[in-house]
């Protein structure tokens, strides 16, 4: 089974080395992720992140003097009708410290995975093999499709 088909019908919370996969075209992921995106643009599947994403995403653009490869993150991460960028709120701070506490998440996993428990993902996508089993959230490793 294919990604695409484990993650309908959605909504899935999505890590942000997946959007730093699919906007910088990483050749080994590309034919996975573009299947999903594609699915997301069409309004098919809704993917969730918090605005971690964004702040991680624009960093090495940033960096780099690359506005063009920071707008074009922006532009996936605020401007898609199928990406729901959930915002830092006192509520999702306090999810996330609880996360933390108990699972011994770092500070930006434990804010991604209370933003996609909080928007009622069932699903997390993402290439980070040091997470743990989470409560209510079944977490699919990117590599794992590789093969498929």
């Amino acid at each position: 089974m294919g990604v695409i088909e484990e993650v309908l019908p959605g909504p899935i919370g999505l890590d942000t080395a997946i959007f730093i996969y699919f906007i910088e075209e990483h050749p080994d992921y590309l034919g996975i992720l573009d299947p999903l995106f594609q699915a997301v643009d069409r309004g098919v599947l809704q993917c969730v992140t918090s605005a971690i994403t964004l702040l991680e995403t624009l960093v090495v653009p940033y960096r780099a003097g690359d506005t063009a490869l920071a707008e074009r993150y922006e532009e996936l991460l605020t401007r898609s009708a199928g990406v729901r960028l959930v915002e830092l709120d006192r509520g999702l701070l306090k999810a996330a410290a609880h996360l933390r506490g108990r699972l011994c998440l770092r500070t930006p996993d434990a804010l991604q995975i209370a933003a996609a428990l909080a928007a009622g993902c069932t699903k997390y996508l993402t290439n980070d093999r040091r997470l743990p089993a989470i409560p209510r959230l079944s977490v699919l490793q990117l590599d794992d499709y590789r093969s498929v």
